[in-house]
């Protein structure tokens, strides 16, 4: 796909939503103005409840939340770093616990360690583990930076809308799924709200479109970065099972 996009000059770029949420966003704007500094490492954790692990899975066997969720903090970080390439990873796994009794033969719980070109060291952490009923509706994650000049801790818990009904609250994802007690505006790609979508997933349809029709910037990943993306996560997937270090780019 690079390659014919060489080729023939096309357009092509990749959704990872977590760019369009607004915290992230300001996040990058404090970077790009240098307020940090050279980035000397940081962390990002997500976690999640075992109803959606379980429905996931239930779609495809091999979405681990490594696979189908934690690539989207790696795209993150890297978009963070960016010109900064991941070199190596080193990552650890706990099973048997959660899934494994339901099936699935997967990671209940995965760190990893990436370190990049300049010796950054990221911590990257996903679990979908919670209880069914606990009131996330989404992914829960902090993101934190430490930086030659400066840090930042961006808190993306959701814990600052709470809602208690006896009425049930009905998962976006998982229609047939409800909770009593909802952390509103944990939804990962958004919620509709008066009549609109909004969130993530508007935020990055309505740049795409924009970028289409009046050819105004976007930050959506590109190609290049995508496939950086995609070969860090293999990485983190690949390192967790062997219990081994693997570098980066990938020996394919």
């Amino acid at each position: 796909m690079l390659a014919m996009l060489t080729q023939t000059g096309g357009e092509l770029r990749v959704g990872y939503s977590r760019r369009y949420k607004e915290c992230f966003l300001r996040a990058k704007e404090q970077i790009l103005q240098g307020r940090l500094g050279q980035i000397i490492g940081g962390t990002a954790r997500v976690y999640n409840s075992r109803a959606q692990a379980f429905n996931i899975l239930k779609r495809d066997p091999h979405a681990t939340p490594v696979l189908d969720v934690l690539t989207y903090y790696v795209d993150l970080m890297c978009w963070f770093l960016e010109g900064n390439p991941p070199v190596e990873v080193v990552a650890r796994g706990k099973r048997g616990i959660v899934f494994k009794p339901a099936g699935h033969d997967v990671d209940d719980m995965t760190w990893a360690i990436v370190t990049f070109a300049d010796g950054a060291v990221i911590n990257l952490g996903v679990s979908y583990s919670l209880p069914a009923q606990y009131p996330a509706q989404g992914q829960s994650s902090r993101v934190e930076l430490l930086g030659a000049d400066g840090s930042m801790m961006i808190d993306d818990d959701h814990l600052d809308h709470l809602l208690y009904t006896e009425q049930g609250v009905p998962h976006g994802y998982m229609p047939d799924h409800t909770v009593n007690m909802a952390f509103l505006g944990s939804n990962t790609p958004g919620e509709w709200a008066v009549g609109n979508f909004w969130g993530p997933l508007g935020n990055e349809t309505r740049a795409w479109l924009d970028h289409l029709a009046t050819g105004s910037p976007t930050v959506h990943t590109t190609p290049r970065q995508a496939r950086i993306n995609l070969e860090t996560t293999i990485a983190i997937q690949r390192a967790a099972a062997s219990g081994k270090p693997i570098r980066l780019p990938l020996e394919i």
